[in-house]
């Protein structure tokens, strides 16, 4: 571990319980060698690991940050006491400063990967297999599988069902949950490869690409459409159909819209958010002789400059 505990965490000496926790969390997510095969990662989570072991115990927290003791837990040089003897080698006051017996990491990974307790080992890290009464060497948890999986845009938006192959054969369906968005992982716990002996099974891990959609985008919870409409809704006004995700609702088209004037749709997004629809006026394919002559006379009296307050270089 390096000399800087917080710095492992990516943290300062101001840091609450809560926030080591958490930061301590957020690197084991990433980087546990069972998610993470990297060196650089398996070392990264190894200094994390070592400093929280050490940060999470308030009385060492309280004697690190005081020099009584440095980052790896020993009493500093010029203060080797009683202490030091105690937590010799063979003491049976001697401290463990790994993962072994720690409830709270047990809570962690436990969390993570479905483990009861992960240990921890100088040439790096091992699984074990525990029971009630006491541990069997036996027992190791299944493997944990990973998938890309594609789903096309209103799944996503409103959830749904598909269906994956699976390594050893035969398939599994997957509910995909609502509002689930591009890159994000889901976890199927239980649904990886077989445990053996007492070792439960491993967890499936889904990393969800989004395929785009002709007309909606999204951005957050809300969701974003151009509308096209004519040039006479955009005088005149009018009432049209607009496509939302859960299907077309009625829109109000004010009097004098303009192109890039956005309209809001409360709730039509997703989770709660909004539709935002932004207005696009389509000329006619044709434009036959009543309309120019209509415009030409409508222009000798109503002309205006649009871009009068634009600034033409210079």
């Amino acid at each position: 571990m390096a000399d800087d505990p917080y710095a492992a965490l990516g943290l300062t000496k101001s840091a609450s319980d809560a926030e080591i926790k958490k930061a301590y969390r957020k690197i084991a997510k990433t980087d546990h060698p069972d998610l993470n095969p990297d060196p650089v990662a398996v070392e990264r989570f190894r200094a994390a690991a070592a400093a929280y072991d050490l940060l999470k115990d308030p009385e060492q927290r309280r004697r690190f940050d005081a020099g009584e003791i440095d980052a790896q837990g020993q009493e500093r040089p010029q203060q080797r006491t009683y202490r030091e003897h105690a937590e010799a080698a063979g003491s049976p006051y001697a401290r463990s400063y790994g993962f072994d017996g720690d409830p709270d990491l047990s809570d962690v990974f436990s969390d993570l990967f479905g483990h009861r307790r992960t240990g921890f080992s100088q040439g790096g890290f091992e699984r074990r297999g525990f029971q009630q009464g006491g541990a069997r060497d036996g027992d190791l948890r299944g493997q944990d599988y990973r998938f890309s999986l594609q789903v096309d845009f209103m799944t996503a938006a409103r959830g749904g069902k598909t269906r994956i192959s699976l390594p050893e054969g035969g398939d599994l369906e997957v509910a995909i949950p609502k509002g689930v968005r591009d890159g994000q992982t889901i976890r199927l716990k239980g649904k990886g490869g077989p445990g053996m002996g007492r070792g439960g099974p491993g967890d499936a891990y889904l990393e969800i690409s989004v395929a785009p959609h002709p007309e909606f985008r999204r951005e957050g919870d809300d969701i974003h459409l151009t509308l096209p409409i004519t040039i006479d809704e955009a005088v005149l006004g009018a009432k049209v159909a607009a496509p939302t995700i859960e299907g077309a609702v009625n829109l109000t088209i004010p009097k004098g819209a303009s192109s890039g004037q956005r309209l809001r749709l409360r709730g039509r997004g997703i989770n709660g958010g909004d539709q935002q629809v932004e207005l696009k006026i389509v000329m006619p394919q044709r434009i036959d002789d009543e309309l120019a002559t209509f415009m030409e006379s409508w222009r000798k009296k109503n002309g205006y400059d649009p871009r009068s307050k634009m600034k033409m270089g210079g």
